[in-house]
């Protein structure tokens, strides 16, 4: 094999992996959905392969060129990862912006990368669009998954493939010439303030990630992947999508998170790629009176096939890894940036320890700068990021990429993340604080669901506390109290119950660690109020300012 390609498979693109897959799988199922009348519908490699290579044809007949960007707004269906194999067949460099974004900042996005053709989902999607048209001077068409009646300027999917034609039933495309320094895809990171950067990740950066993951996770005959993150965040496109050609994996969509409880038990996965605040509603759906009955029922909703599970995008508490464990379902923490492709490193089934992330994935340097900063260094590393320079020369040194993270390695190599280089907390006093430690503490008690530590240039931290309500108001009712239905959550024994929960959970932590005073909030941080990626992971910033004020107040004894 040419030295070039060991660390990608062979391959010099996406879509040779795709055709490989296709002709080592041809017959065996691929992807799997649910119809909107609850039946299960089964797309074979095959088929996958002559969906794909019709819309490729389909994108070069309206002349798509090698290097053009072609966007797909979307929530997860079968229709965005055709769409964004055809693409990358086609010779196109895949964009595609969050599907719960607002008008705007998908008007960004589509703006910033140029974007010529669009692929739609839905009237939601479309309304989006046609507030911001006017402001996308760059796009040539749109074409509808699910096009609304009397939409003459977007053309349904089904029109579109129609300007296709499959040559010879393979895909005979420009994306054949593709190599590996070429531009895939251009993926924005959810920032907490200004515009978004668009990270440029290249063929060679997504194969040798995929190919890594491959190799740590091969698939057999009946694994089976429920996977439900949103494929527009590079967690799921690389671990579940592309990871998925190198292993032929048999990928079964799920709508969103709030389906997978009740897909569990009906699809048996043998392997999930999620979040840890799914893992913590799992677990807090399954909480019973005991330990042992309560893994009996983890157990059951995971099912007998299960293998293992893993857990990315933020800090898997240890605790949480730990009941699982005990209880036989295997959740494994990994790490990785948008950056990186995304996996740095990750805890494997033969390699494993449940206080880390794992060890550095093959062919990737890992290192801890003399400032805790954690660096990493390989093929998974970024072009760069989009018409940004200075931003690009900050995050990438000397070949290595600068995460931001704080970390330490073990003497076994394994790695653990102690924090975020720029949101350490620093109290008054000079004592530094990594908000992740004490914010998993707090949510290893099953009552408190959500916590946010505050505290910067301040004497002693406070938090924002979600607790579980259900939970919370039975361990009230049976100490004797009756809190009323309207304003619990600022009722003084619901506050110091909170506290006294808060001290043992903190207990094991040093005194500048402890939370002081708590702010309780009677509902979840959520997407729609951007204190969530979509990804579920916490915009702290966006956290802070909402609540700024009320926090500040905690400080005053008002």
């Amino acid at each position: 094999m040419d030295t070039t390609l060991e660390s990608t498979g062979g391959f010099r693109n996406l879509t040779e992996a795709f055709a490989a897959m296709v002709n080592r799988r041809r017959i065996a199922p691929a992807l799997s959905w649910l119809t909107a009348d609850d039946k299960t519908t089964t797309l074979t490699w095959h088929g996958y392969h002559d969906e794909v290579a019709t819309l490729a044809s389909a994108l070069a007949a309206v002349g798509v060129q090698p290097g053009d960007r072609v966007g797909i707004l979307s929530e997860n269906r079968h229709e965005w990862l055709v769409a964004d194999l055809a693409i990358l067949a086609a010779g196109g460099v895949t964009v595609a912006p969050h599907a719960p974004l607002t008008a705007q900042q998908i008007q960004f996005q589509l703006a910033d990368a140029e974007v010529g053709w669009l692929f739609v989902s839905n009237a939601e999607q479309l309304a989006k669009i046609d507030r911001i048209r006017g402001e996308l001077p760059t796009l040539r068409g749109i074409i509808g998954f699910d096009t609304p009646a009397g939409r003459s300027d977007v053309e349904p999917l089904d029109s579109f493939l129609r300007r296709g034609r499959l040559d010879g039933g393979t895909l005979q495309t420009v994306g054949s010439r593709r190599n590996l320094d070429d531009l895939a895809g251009i993926l924005y990171t959810s920032g907490t303030t200004g515009n978004p950067k668009g990270v440029m990740l290249t063929h060679r950066n997504i194969l040798s990630n995929s190919h890594a993951m491959a190799q740590l996770n091969p698939s057999v005959d009946g694994d089976l992947r429920l996977t439900w993150l949103p494929f527009t965040h590079i967690y799921a496109r690389t671990v579940d999508h592309y990871a998925g050609l190198f292993v032929g994996a048999h990928l079964f969509l799920a709508a969103s998170g709030d389906d997978v409880p009740g897909l569990l038990p009906r699809v048996c996965p043998t392997n999930m790629s999620s979040v840890p605040r799914l893992y913590e509603k799992i677990l807090a759906f399954c909480r019973a009176d005991t330990d042992e009955e309560t893994g009996e029922r983890l157990r059951h909703l995971f099912g007998t096939r299960r293998k293992w599970f893993s857990s990315g995008g933020a800090p898997l508490s240890p605790l949480l890894a730990e009941q699982f464990h005990r209880a036989g379902v295997m959740v494994l923490q990994g790490y990785g940036l948008t950056e990186s492709s995304p996996v740095i490193s990750f805890n494997h089934p033969e390699a494993y320890r449940l206080d880390t992330v794992g060890q550095p994935i093959p062919g990737i340097e890992v290192a801890i700068a003399p400032d805790g900063e954690v660096l990493t260094r390989g093929p998974h590393v970024m072009l760069g990021y989009w018409k940004n320079p200075q931003a690009t020369a900050e995050a990438i040194r000397d070949g290595w990429l600068h995460t931001g993270d704080l970390g330490e390695l073990t003497a076994d190599g394994f790695l653990r993340i102690t924090g975020r280089k720029k949101e350490m907390l620093v109290l008054s006093n000079g004592k530094k604080i990594a908000p992740s430690n004490v914010e998993g503490a707090l949510i290893a008690d099953p009552i408190i669901e959500q916590a946010v530590i505050y505290g910067e240039g301040r004497n002693y931290l406070v938090a924002l506390i979600i607790p579980r309500r259900d939970l919370l108001m039975a361990e009230l009712t049976q100490a004797g109290l009756t809190i009323p239905s309207s304003g619990w959550y600022e009722h003084p024994a619901v506050i110091e119950f909170l506290l006294r929960r808060i001290e043992l959970a903190l207990a094991e932590l040093s005194p500048s660690e402890q939370v002081r005073k708590i702010l309780v909030l009677p509902e979840a941080f959520s997407v729609a109020r951007e204190e969530l990626t979509v990804s579920l992971k916490l915009r702290c910033g966006a956290v802070h300012e909402r609540y700024r004020d009320r926090l500040e107040a905690l400080y005053r004894g008002v």
